[in-house]
C-alpha cells in the first residue's frame, strides 16, 4: 500500500501504520482518509494487533487549525468521526506507540486505542480549550475513563501532562525509556503476539459487547460470543488441550 502521509507493513503478528508527515504530523482531511483506508488494510492482514506509531519528534500535534475554519470545518469533523469510527469497529488490538508530544486531535487519537505504550518523552494535552473549541472525542471518552474532576480539569484546563502522570491515572499502559523505546515496544508486545490471534479479537469483541450494558444483556452477548464463536475456532479447543496435556499450545489462528 502506498500512502502520502502514512508508512504501512506488515510484520509477524501484526501490521503497524506510521504516522509520515514530520516534523509534527498534523492532521489534514487527506491524512484521515488514508489514515481511515490504512486501517481498513490492516483488519485483512494476517495477525490481531495493529501498532500505530509515528515519524517526526511528534506522534502528533493534532488536527490542522486551518481545517477548522467555517468553510471546512463540516468536512473535517466528518473525516474526523469517521476516523473513530473505522477505529470502534475494529475487532484488532490497536496499540499506540507514543514517543513525543501527542496533543489535540493526536491525543485523542492516542486515547481512542485500546493500549498505549509512551516513551518517558512523551506528553499529552487536549489544549483546545485555549483557542475557543472543544476536543469532541476526548469529551466523550475522558469522562468514560477518569474521574469527572479529572477529566474536567484537562478538558477545561487545557494543560499538558507527562506520560508518567498520564500512567499513574490509568490512561498509558507502560512508560519506556526514550532510547530504548524501539526494543521496549517489541518486548511488551510479546505477550499479545504470544496468543492466539483469533482469541485475542473475540476477547476484545467480548469486552466491547458488554460495555454500557446491565449485567444480564451484556453477560448474555458476552455467552453468545463464548458459545457460538469463540468455541467454533481451533484454537480455543488447541488451547484446552494443551493446558490438560501439559505442553504448549500451536496457534493456528483459526
Amino acid at each position: 500500500m502506498n500512502y502520502e502521509y502514512l508508512k504501512v507493513k506488515s510484520e509477524a503478528g501484526f501490521s503497524s501504520i506510521s504516522l509520515n508527515r514530520p516534523p509534527l504530523n498534523v492532521l489534514t482531511i487527506s491524512m484521515m482518509e488514508e489514515l481511515i483506508s490504512a486501517l481498513k488494510w490492516a483488519t485483512q492482514e494476517p495477525g490481531a494487533l495493529i501498532v500505530l506509531d509515528a515519524e517526526g519528534k511528534a506522534f502528533s500535534a493534532g488536527v490542522d487549525v486551518a481545517e477548522h475554519t467555517a468553510e471546512q470545518v463540516e468536512r473535517m469533523i466528518d473525516v474526523f468521526d469517521r476516523l473513530f469510527l473505522t477505529m470502534a469497529e475494529t475487532d484488532k488490538l490497536i496499540v499506540a506507540a507514543v514517543n513525543g508530544a501527542a496533543l489535540g486531535g493526536g491525543c485523542e487519537l492516542a486515547l481512542f486505542c485500546d493500549i498505549i505504550v509512551a516513551s518517558e518523552k512523551a506528553k499529552f494535552g487536549q489544549p483546545e480549550i485555549n483557542v475557543g473549541v472543544f476536543p469532541p472525542i476526548a469529551c466523550y471518552l475522558l469522562p468514560r475513563l477518569l474521574t469527572w474532576p479529572k477529566a474536567l480539569e484537562l478538558l477545561l484546563g487545557g494543560e499538558v501532562f507527562t506520560a508518567s502522570q498520564g500512567e499513574q491515572w490509568g490512561l498509558i499502559n507502560k512508560v519506556i525509556p526514550a532510547e530504548s523505546f524501539a526494543g521496549g515496544i517489541k518486548e511488551f508486545l510479546q505477550k499479545f503476539l504470544a496468543q492466539s490471534p483469533v482469541v485475542l479479537t473475540l476477547t476484545k469483541k467480548a469486552v466491547r459487547a458488554g460495555l454500557g450494558k446491565h449485567f444480564h444483556e451484556g453477560l448474555t452477548a458476552i455467552d453468545h460470543i463464548y458459545l457460538r464463536e469463540l468455541m467454533q475456532t481451533r484454537d480455543a479447543h488447541e488451547g484446552l488441550h494443551a493446558f490438560m496435556e501439559k505442553r504448549k499450545p500451536s496457534w493456528q489462528g483459526k
